[in-house]
């Protein structure tokens, strides 16, 4: 089972490579790491520590999290723990919430992976519910601010 996983991190780690117009040398020496080793990452035959998932994210500029998913290390099911840590941090308004939870998901279904809750999509059906202004929670108050934040006289 671990072999797929680091098969998909291969894959997904050469579409990034070949996104940032990088040759597999350009790559490994801007991570810090041989040539062949990134090659046999490429092609599925090794498995990286993560601190090389690290060095190697950081060259690609991508998340270094998405690549620990991506080999196996992280749990995708974590998603919901940062989102709950979000939702839980009485620093940051409810606004500010649920924008840094739109941002998380669209990072995410960039990176190719589609959120696990449907939050997002409840959310979108609920601007064209009648009397959804009513529903509580952080959905609501994201609407109410961006009607307000289209509205630069309000």
């Amino acid at each position: 089972m671990a072999s797929l996983n680091v098969g998909n991190l291969g894959e997904y780690l050469r579409e990034q490579r070949n996104a940032a117009q990088l040759s597999l040398r350009q790559l490994a020496d801007a991570a810090g790491v041989s040539n062949p080793y990134l090659s046999q990452i490429e092609r599925g035959l090794r498995k990286p520590s993560a601190e090389v998932l690290q060095q190697v994210a950081k060259a690609l500029r991508i998340s270094a999290e998405t690549l620990y998913v991506r080999a196996g290390i992280l749990d995708e099911r974590e998603e919901l723990e940062t989102r709950a840590v979000i939702l839980a941090d009485p620093s940051i308004n409810e606004r500010q919430k649920n924008v840094l939870l739109q941002i998380y998901d669209s990072f995410r279904r960039e990176n190719g992976f589609v959120p696990e809750t449907d939050e997002t999509d409840t959310a979108d059906e609920a601007d064209e519910t009648p009397g959804a202004d009513a529903t509580p929670g952080a959905e609501h108050a994201l609407k109410a601010d961006a009607a307000k934040d289209d509205n630069p006289h309000s």
